[in-house]
């Protein structure tokens, strides 16, 4: 899909007040993650102006900072492309996001308490109601609000940032396979949250590494390539 192929409305003109070059990276990376942008399309920076209602300049600085970070590969002669994970790439990425999450998740059966717990079976159920209704990106929204209270439960100031680092990679590799993943996700998360619930730091670890390592393994094995 191109990006004039996009309806206007899932490219946000962006307003002139504020820091207009931060604006400009945001919108960009929001439309990677979200993969409507899609790994190895090709950017056009004047496109990309033009939809988002500014020069080519912003335009230009954010893919720079997105060719830094790795979001952007800049070929030279050719232009801007989405990225292309390789398989080795995303392994990597979710083995050390299994290591920060099981950690996190037998932390969290230490220090959740019952009003934690209540704030986790609230989330889960918004993600079922995602999935009963297939809307996919309120299920990936969902499925990183739900890690992201396990991480906050857990109390460790330096595993949440580890884990922040990740975050925008693991919704960008989850989201190919939310569908595939489907009610099996939650029915793994409510298994969590009783561990969390009785207190068990051993059940909620190992509860939580089997459940990344199943959505590793969904990915390399996932119907969209």
């Amino acid at each position: 899909m191109s990006l004039s192929e996009l309806p206007r409305g899932a490219v946000p003109r962006l307003e002139r007040p504020g820091p207009l070059r931060e604006r400009v990276h945001e919108a960009l990376l929001g439309l990677i993650t979200t993969r409507q942008l899609r790994p190895g399309q090709h950017l056009v920076e004047s496109e990309l102006a033009d939809r988002l209602g500014v020069s080519r300049q912003p335009v230009r600085e954010a893919l720079q900072r997105l060719a830094t970070d790795g979001w952007v590969d800049l070929r030279p002669a050719q232009g801007a492309f989405v990225h292309e994970p390789s398989e080795e790439e995303a392994d990597q990425l979710l083995s050390v996001r299994t290591l920060l999450e099981a950690e996190a998740a037998r932390l969290a059966a230490e220090h959740a308490g019952d009003e934690g717990v209540a704030a986790l079976e609230e989330l889960c159920e918004h993600g079922e109601a995602a999935v009963a209704r297939d809307e996919i990106d309120a299920v990936v929204d969902a499925n990183a609000a739900f890690h992201a209270k396990v991480m906050e439960l857990a109390g460790n100031a330096v595993l949440a940032e580890l884990s922040a680092q990740v975050d925008r990679r693991v919704r960008w590799y989850y989201r190919p396979v939310a569908r595939q993943r489907g009610a099996h996700s939650w029915e793994e998360h409510r298994q969590l949250i009783a561990a969390v619930a009785a207190g068990d730091a051993a059940e909620a670890g190992r509860v939580m590494r089997a459940h990344t390592e199943y959505t590793r393994h969904t990915y390399h094995d996932r119907e969209e390539r």
